[in-house]
Protein backbone atom coordinates (compact mmCIF):
# COMPACT_ATOMS: atom_id res chain seq x y z
CA UNK A 1 0.00 0.00 0.00
CA UNK A 2 2.90 2.37 0.77
CA UNK A 3 4.31 1.62 -2.66
CA UNK A 4 1.18 2.81 -4.47
CA UNK A 5 0.88 5.84 -2.20
CA UNK A 6 4.49 6.77 -2.94
CA UNK A 7 3.98 6.20 -6.66
CA UNK A 8 0.89 8.41 -6.73
CA UNK A 9 2.39 11.13 -4.52
CA UNK A 10 5.58 11.21 -6.57
CA UNK A 11 3.65 11.79 -9.77
CA UNK A 12 1.32 14.34 -8.16
CA UNK A 13 4.09 16.28 -6.43
CA UNK A 14 6.27 16.25 -9.56
CA UNK A 15 3.36 17.52 -11.66
CA UNK A 16 2.67 20.32 -9.18
CA UNK A 17 6.33 21.38 -8.94
CA UNK A 18 6.68 21.22 -12.72
CA UNK A 19 4.33 24.17 -13.02
CA UNK A 20 6.67 26.39 -11.00
CA UNK A 21 10.19 25.01 -11.38
CA UNK A 22 12.33 23.50 -14.14
CA UNK A 23 12.26 19.89 -15.28
CA UNK A 24 14.69 18.80 -12.57
CA UNK A 25 12.07 19.48 -9.91
CA UNK A 26 11.01 15.87 -10.46
CA UNK A 27 14.12 14.89 -8.50
CA UNK A 28 13.07 17.09 -5.59
CA UNK A 29 9.58 15.58 -5.61
CA UNK A 30 10.71 11.97 -5.65
CA UNK A 31 13.46 12.61 -3.07
CA UNK A 32 11.00 14.19 -0.62
CA UNK A 33 8.37 11.48 -1.09
CA UNK A 34 10.92 8.70 -0.60
CA UNK A 35 12.36 10.41 2.47
CA UNK A 36 8.91 10.75 4.06
CA UNK A 37 7.40 7.36 3.22
CA UNK A 38 9.39 4.44 4.67
CA UNK A 39 10.09 1.75 2.08
CA UNK A 40 12.89 -0.59 1.18
CA UNK A 41 15.36 1.13 -1.17
CA UNK A 42 14.41 -0.99 -4.20
CA UNK A 43 10.73 -0.18 -3.73
CA UNK A 44 11.52 3.51 -3.29
CA UNK A 45 13.49 3.46 -6.54
CA UNK A 46 10.71 1.61 -8.33
CA UNK A 47 7.98 3.94 -7.07
CA UNK A 48 9.96 6.99 -8.18
CA UNK A 49 10.78 5.40 -11.51
CA UNK A 50 7.24 4.27 -12.29
CA UNK A 51 5.62 7.43 -10.97
CA UNK A 52 7.60 9.61 -13.34
CA UNK A 53 7.53 7.16 -16.22
CA UNK A 54 3.75 7.19 -16.14
CA UNK A 55 3.58 10.97 -15.63
CA UNK A 56 5.97 11.98 -18.40
CA UNK A 57 4.79 9.24 -20.74
CA UNK A 58 1.18 10.32 -20.27
CA UNK A 59 2.01 13.99 -20.59
CA UNK A 60 4.01 13.48 -23.78
CA UNK A 61 1.15 11.44 -25.24
CA UNK A 62 -1.40 14.14 -24.37
CA UNK A 63 0.82 16.92 -25.73
CA UNK A 64 1.33 14.94 -28.93
CA UNK A 65 -2.42 14.41 -29.34
CA UNK A 66 -3.29 18.06 -28.67
CA UNK A 67 -1.04 19.54 -31.35
CA UNK A 68 -1.68 16.90 -33.99
CA UNK A 69 1.72 15.26 -33.57
CA UNK A 70 3.56 17.99 -35.48
CA UNK A 71 6.14 18.81 -32.81
CA UNK A 72 6.92 15.21 -31.89
CA UNK A 73 7.28 14.28 -35.56
CA UNK A 74 9.77 17.10 -36.15
CA UNK A 75 11.82 16.19 -33.07
CA UNK A 76 11.65 12.52 -34.06
CA UNK A 77 13.23 13.43 -37.40
CA UNK A 78 16.04 15.38 -35.72
CA UNK A 79 17.01 12.46 -33.53
CA UNK A 80 18.13 9.17 -35.07
CA UNK A 81 14.73 7.58 -34.45
CA UNK A 82 13.53 7.46 -38.05
CA UNK A 83 10.57 9.71 -37.23
CA UNK A 84 9.16 7.22 -34.71
CA UNK A 85 7.00 9.32 -32.37
CA UNK A 86 6.21 6.44 -30.01
CA UNK A 87 9.91 5.76 -29.44
CA UNK A 88 10.43 9.47 -28.71
CA UNK A 89 7.72 9.32 -26.04
CA UNK A 90 9.31 6.24 -24.46
CA UNK A 91 12.76 7.88 -24.38
CA UNK A 92 11.27 11.03 -22.85
CA UNK A 93 9.54 9.00 -20.14
CA UNK A 94 12.70 6.96 -19.47
CA UNK A 95 14.85 10.04 -18.94
CA UNK A 96 12.47 11.41 -16.32
CA UNK A 97 12.02 7.99 -14.74
CA UNK A 98 15.75 7.37 -14.28
CA UNK A 99 16.29 10.80 -12.69
CA UNK A 100 13.33 10.35 -10.35
CA UNK A 101 14.25 6.77 -9.50
CA UNK A 102 17.74 7.66 -8.36
CA UNK A 103 16.47 10.70 -6.45
CA UNK A 104 13.98 8.44 -4.67
CA UNK A 105 16.76 5.98 -3.90
CA UNK A 106 18.78 8.82 -2.38
CA UNK A 107 15.80 9.87 -0.27
CA UNK A 108 15.33 6.32 0.93
CA UNK A 109 18.99 6.00 1.92
CA UNK A 110 18.83 9.36 3.71
CA UNK A 111 15.88 8.09 5.74
CA UNK A 112 17.81 4.90 6.59
CA UNK A 113 20.91 6.86 7.63
CA UNK A 114 18.87 9.07 9.96
CA UNK A 115 17.31 5.93 11.46
CA UNK A 116 20.73 4.36 12.07
CA UNK A 117 22.04 7.51 13.79
CA UNK A 118 19.04 7.61 16.14
CA UNK A 119 19.62 4.00 17.19
CA UNK A 120 23.34 4.54 17.86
Amino acid sequence: MKFFAALFLTGLFAFALGGYLNWWSIAIASFVVAALIPQRPILAWLSGFLGLFLLWGGMSFIINQNNGGVFATKIGLLLPLGGNVFLLMIITALIGAVVAGFAALSGSYLRKSKKVKRNS
